[in-house]
């Protein structure tokens, strides 16, 4: 689900990068990319994008702009989930549960806990019984040349009341 913010910055991406299209279209040069390209002069037109008489956005920095919201949002990926999730089953009803966070992440450091136990009432769920019980868990960092990454695991054993 996008929030309020993300849903702004993709309806600006998108209106910016139209209306630098609409723009070119009033460029006198090629308007197809056979042959060598670019043919002459820059690969981006010299225009600009009129907000009012006295504001004027070079369309240079839009595309710049673009680029580098869309590296950050490459990088940073909001949309994928913090944590990945392993668990492994045992005898005994018992299943062990390793997650391990994105490396570059904006927010969700602290939600470990709140994961692992989402994960363990989905578990019980799916297997039909009535609770489950936290026989071990630890957090920590794992770190590496990339930098630390948030890691936590635990057992939990489903039971039956």
């Amino acid at each position: 689900m996008m929030t309020f913010l993300q849903r702004r910055l993709l309806l600006v991406t998108v209106l910016s990068c139209g209306m630098a299209g609409c723009s070119a279209l009033n460029y006198p040069g090629p308007t197809s990319l056979s042959g060598n390209f670019p043919a002459q002069g820059p690969l981006i037109p010299d225009t600009a994008l009129n907000l009012s008489n006295s504001v004027q956005i070079p369309l240079e920095k839009i595309v710049g702009w673009g680029l580098y919201a869309g590296a950050a949002w490459l990088i940073l990926d909001p949309l994928a989930p913090n944590w990945e999730i392993e668990q492994a089953s045992f005898p005994d009803r018992y299943y062990h549960l390793s997650l391990k966070m994105k490396r570059v992440y904006s927010g969700g450091a602290g939600e470990s806990r709140v994961v692992f136990h989402q994960r363990a009432k989905e578990l019980m769920r799916q297997n039909g019984f009535d609770a489950y019980t936290v026989v071990e868990y630890t957090e920590g960092l794992d770190s590496s040349i990339l930098g630390s990454q948030r890691v936590a695991q635990g057992v939990i054993q489903l039971t039956r009341k």
